[in-house]
């Protein structure tokens, strides 16, 4: 289900139709209208969907991870799979849905990727084709952007959240204060465990150390700040880093690339 706030662009029974044409577009919202906030509710649909930024910061949630989806970047969501989607700051993009034949091709769980230009290229031709069945030439180039995606690395831009209460209640103290720099012993008391329960459970039910998620959490709240054109310093700052040289290394080593490079991508 949408939100009432901005009418669907797409008829849902075209999204449920796992056969059909091998992939159709649609548009988050018309080329030229407001892009303000967003929020759908979980829902799933029968073809698989790729969801493009063109501004904005989306966040998917499937299960327990949340995944983020900023500016220039895809999200691939397989078919029938329940996730949510918010974007409290706006949002502009479209989708591409893939019919069961070529989902099947593609991976089973979800992921970001940062696309290169052939498909950067081929998708923008796809979003001209008028619906219904594609010619041969549209297929060839359908192939090309499902090859792509099978093939092109994942960014880690996901974070699984603890499913214990106690955790639960960590985590959230750290999404709502990521600049909180104070101790494991500190949050071990917070939750009412001891240190080493608290950091052996974490990595059990999110796959992560505990320092390498808090890591993880400040580069996902500094996409939005850099996004919206704080400076690199200000952010550092702003997330509790000593030094900015510390939180650029932590923002390449996650994402591969440098907050100033991804700062001037996400602003086109």
């Amino acid at each position: 289900m949408a939100d009432p706030t901005h009418p669907a662009l797409l008829d849902p029974t075209l999204a449920d139709a796992p056969a059909g044409p091998l992939l159709f577009a649609a548009r988050t919202i018309p080329r030229g209208g407001k892009a303000g906030p967003r929020r759908t509710p979980r829902h799933q649909h029968a073809r698989g969907q790729l969801l493009g930024a063109d501004s904005g910061l989306m966040q998917i949630d499937v299960g327990a991870t949340h995944w983020l989806l900023p500016a220039g970047h895809l999200a691939w969501i397989p078919p029938d799979l329940p996730h949510a989607l918010l974007a409290p700051q706006g949002f502009e993009g479209w989708s591409l849905y893939f019919n069961a034949a070529a989902s099947a091709l593609l991976p089973d769980q979800p992921r970001i990727l940062s696309p290169g230009p052939l498909l950067q290229a081929a998708i923008q031709r796809a979003q001209q084709w008028s619906p219904g069945p594609l010619d041969a030439a549209q297929r060839r180039l359908a192939g090309v952007i499902v090859d792509e995606i099978a093939t092109h690395p994942a960014l880690p831009l996901a974070l699984a959240h603890p499913q214990d209460r106690r955790l639960r209640r960590v985590a959230s103290a750290f999404a709502a204060h990521p600049e909180d720099n104070r101790s494991v012993e500190h949050w071990a008391a917070f939750a009412g465990l001891s240190s080493r329960t608290l950091t052996r459970q974490w990595q059990r039910e999110t796959g992560m150390g505990l320092s390498r998620w808090r890591q993880r959490l400040r580069v996902l709240h500094a996409l939005p700040r850099l996004a919206a054109g704080d400076t690199v310093t200000r952010t550092a700052l702003a997330l509790g880093y000593e030094t900015t040289s510390a939180f650029i290394a932590v923002f390449k080593r996650e994402l591969g690339d440098t907050p100033a490079r991804y700062a001037r991508d996400a602003r086109g």
